[in-house]
């Protein structure tokens, strides 16, 4: 079992914590509306509008405590429904503009009343859509405030007036240090995915944030587990906070593995790719998400893929926010079913019906395998993990399988032709490495537009998922065989989605072999005009 950092009783109470616990069911409370906690009636009309009637049990054991303005420390796994949990009450404590505040200390119109604090971009986007909807009809403005793209735009919508704003650390401290973002209001403050922000190294900044608020804001803590660092920061920054737990100590596992059909096979890297394209054409498959340890692996597979058939998109650290954000709308709106991810790049992505979820790569510890699987198998639905062990990657394995007691101590040999992988998974037999042409049916990468965020070095919206202004006809280094990265552990910067292969235009003629700026003369002249140099790998 994934040691869950529990905190003992004497160790909440040093802290002046009061504990509650509720069962973590996976379905909403039926006896109980959002309208029986005294919520406004504009933010329940407007979730009624999105199909959301009934509280979770993580939000129905919230919202009395967090409506009464007590502090409050939320543990519960990403997927139970917590964002509403602290996000009802928040919106419930905003004054909308034109309406009265019950402030003690009003707010000056469109200054900041509320925040929400998360570790990545992604979760801030999805934490402002879901807040954006429960907010609409009352006409609460909702700022995302991250990095990744320009300052001027979120300038200019601070300057025009918020009343909520979600963001990352870095971003909010930039902004709150060159006077553009006033946090002298803030009279709710989240810290969401808590656990994840420290093991991200942002603990400073947290702390700074904390300390540009207000002393008597309400503070809402929420982490999928509670490690010291999470005890402390309630010590130091909370008032007599409520320790709200909804899950169940020993049966959390147990619930995933009842969900989630899991398989693993001892994989040869020469072979993945192909053992891929067929899991890829098993029975029933939907979307589906494959994680890599690496950015170059999700960059190389996305392209793979791609190349057989198979409606992909990368989702990594080194794409654009433009390109990133287009990859999640295309997968969420089924024109890839397919997303290739790394670890960070999904962390909190919360996509409704993935029915697959493969480890491309071994998973470094038992917290990310659950934490990768844990993608499927959601809201009392089934799923299918599959896991592909590298022999080098045996060892990491048999430590996961150690901890979790998963019974598959040492995965079977397979390849891509071996009868028991098409068993296992419902694979037809005809199945081949390439996505039959019949069965290429959905839009692509292509067919979702790049939103022009203003990303620095960014030029042109439609070079999707480019980091940095390709001039001169894509001179440079960035313009390798398969769009990566030229010269070795180069990354590649399109998303992946395209099948234009840019020539590498002067790369070679620059450099020389041992670094020097010396000419090469590998370059040969065609009819067609002048040739080009070899591309590296």
């Amino acid at each position: 079992m994934i040691n869950d950092n529990q905190p003992t009783a004497a160790e909440l109470d040093s802290a002046g914590i009061t504990s509650i616990e509720a069962e973590a069911a996976p379905e909403p409370i039926a006896e109980q509306t959002f309208a029986d906690f005294g919520i406004h009636p504009d933010i329940v009309a407007a979730l009624e509008e999105k199909g959301i009637v009934h509280p979770f049990p993580i939000q129905a054991m919230t919202l009395p405590v967090a409506l009464s303005g007590h502090d409050i420390i939320g543990q519960a796994r990403t997927g139970t429904g917590k964002t509403l949990g602290f996000g009802v009450p928040l919106l419930s404590r905003v004054t909308a503009p034109g309406e009265t505040s019950k402030a003690a200390v009003p707010a000056p119109e469109g200054k900041p009343q509320a925040m929400v604090v998360v570790p990545t971009r992604e979760l801030a986007v999805q934490v402002a859509s879901d807040l954006e909807a429960a907010a609409k009809k009352r006409g609460i403005r909702i700022a995302q405030i991250y990095g990744g793209r320009a300052f001027e735009p979120q300038v200019e919508r601070l300057e025009k007036g918020v009343e909520v704003i979600v963001g990352t650390p870095g971003r909010i401290i930039d902004l709150a240090t060159r006077g553009h973002l006033d946090l002298a209001y803030v009279g709710c403050l989240v810290l969401d995915e808590a656990d994840e922000m420290l093991d991200l190294g942002f603990l400073p900044d947290v702390e700074k944030i904390l300390a540009m608020t207000p002393g008597g804001r309400q503070t809402m803590l929420f982490s999928a587990t509670m490690p010291g660092a999470v005890v402390t920061l309630a010590r130091r920054y909370m008032t007599q906070p409520t320790h709200i737990r909804a899950m169940q100590d020993d049966t959390s596992e147990a619930e995933t593995a009842s969900s989630i059909e899991q398989f693993v096979y001892r994989a040869h890297a020469m072979d993945k790719v192909e053992m891929l394209a067929r899991i890829l054409q098993a029975k029933d498959r939907g979307l589906t998400i494959i994680f890599s340890r690496t950015k170059r692996t999700a960059a190389k597979v996305s392209d793979e893929l791609i190349s057989r058939g198979f409606a992909a998109a990368p989702l990594h650290g080194d794409l654009g926010q433009g390109a990133r954000e287009q990859a999640l709308r295309a997968f969420r709106s089924g024109k890839v079913d397919v997303l290739v991810a790394t670890d960070v790049a999904a962390r909190g992505i919360d996509v409704e019906d993935v029915t697959h979820v493969i480890n491309y790569q071994c998973p470094e510890d038992e917290k990310t395998y659950v934490h990768r699987i844990g993608r499927t198998g959601r809201a009392g639905k089934t799923g299918i993990a599959v896991t592909l062990v590298d022999w080098d990657d045996l060892h990491r394995w048999a430590l996961i399988n150690k901890a979790l007691d998963l019974g598959i101590p040492e995965p079977e040999e397979t390849y891509s032709s071996s009868e028991h992988l098409f068993e296992d998974l419902e694979i037809p037999a005809n199945a081949t490495g390439s996505l039959p042409k019949s069965a290429r049916t959905r839009e692509g990468l292509d067919a979702e537009r790049v939103e022009d965020l203003g990303e620095t070095g960014r030029s042109d919206s439609r070079q999707r998922g480019e980091r940095r202004p390709r001039r001169d006809d894509e001179r440079g280094r960035s313009g390798g065989r398969g769009g990566r990265s030229g010269g070795r552990g180069g990354e590649r910067q399109a998303s992946g989605g395209s099948s234009e292969r840019r020539p590498r235009r002067d790369a070679a003629s620059t450099e020389g072999s041992d670094g020097s700026s010396q000419p090469r003369r590998r370059r040969r002249r065609t009819r067609g005009g002048a040739g080009e140099a070899p591309a590296a790998d």
